[in-house]
């Protein structure tokens, strides 16, 4: 109430201010005080603010971290990159120097054992160099292969983990939209949104089974509660949200079983018994009376 006042002062001001402005452009003393008695009845401010503007910062956010993970992915994939290059220069170098203490090692055998024919030399050397560099050349080939397909791989599982990430922190905005949302067609929509990327949500299921609820529709909700007890049996909101299907239509013995289930499976909602409105027509039944004093 005291910011309110400060800024009536300030719009005073400001109205003040602005006058002689006013009477430049033509307005009569009338006019002035018919608009001076308009800005003096405010009792509210003329704009509220968008609960959206939250969603937009939260979806900001998560754009933001999603940029530095491709970022740092790739980054840690040129790493990857670079290591593989260098391994495979050093076995080449190794290779080559191998290749020479063998060439070196070669000749001198043959010079001893009497091979004085350099036709005879070069021909054994270049079969000897080449059957080796093969068998070396095609091991390498196999490990570069083996770090090729691994590095593959492991792309693989970050795109995939990149799109969990994305596909999770979209369903978070729309569970915080159905929170804020206060009409129960939207609310079956933005249910409808998290389905899309997450059939088998048994949360959203119930929920929007409750959504269902308020708005009259009793039979397409308890049919998403029995489609939510088919994927999770140990739910227990969704056992409270048949019952308070069921007590809607009267039948006061199917309300009663799932009533006692939900209290199974979720001891926490007894302190809800007497503030379900769903649950009025039970009032009167001996066996909810019990549940409840019990």
């Amino acid at each position: 109430m005291v910011a309110f006042g400060a800024n009536a002062s300030t719009k005073d001001e400001q109205r003040e201010i602005t006058l002689p402005e006013q009477q430049a452009k033509g307005l009569t003393t009338q006019q002035q005080a018919q608009v001076q008695q308009t800005v003096s009845q405010l009792q509210e401010p003329m704009y509220r603010p968008l609960i959206e503007r939250y969603i937009l910062d939260e979806l900001q956010s998560v754009r933001k971290d999603q940029q530095a993970l491709r970022a740092e992915y790739a980054e840690r994939i040129a790493h990857a990159q670079l290591e593989t290059a260098d391994r495979a220069i050093g076995y080449t170098a190794n290779t080559m120097n191998n290749l020479f203490i063998l060439i070196t090692a070669t000749v001198s055998i043959l010079v001893l054992v009497g091979w004085n024919s350099l036709r005879d030399v070069k021909n054994k050397v270049e079969d000897i160099v080449n059957t080796r560099v093969k068998a070396i050349t095609e091991e390498y080939e196999s490990r570069l292969a083996g770090l090729e397909r691994q590095l593959r791989e492991r792309s693989e599982e970050i795109l995939n983990n990149q799109k969990k990430i994305t596909i999770t922190n979209e369903i978070h905005s729309l569970w915080m939209r159905a929170n804020l949302e206060s009409d129960y067609n939207n609310k079956v929509e933005i249910y409808d949104e998290i389905l899309t990327r997450k059939p088998e949500d048994v949360e959203a299921i119930a929920y929007k089974a409750d959504a269902l609820l308020e708005l009259g529709d009793t039979n397409q909700a308890i049919g998403l509660c029995n489609q939510a007890l088919d994927i999770d049996s140990d739910y227990g909101y969704a056992y409270w949200q048949r019952a308070c299907g069921y007590a809607m239509k009267h039948q006061h013995s199917d309300a009663m079983a799932d009533i006692r289930m939900a209290l199974e499976y979720s001891p926490s909602l007894r302190n809800e018994l007497m503030h379900e409105s769903a649950f009025a027509s039970l009032h009167d039944n001996e066996s909810f009376n019990e549940i409840v004093n019990g």
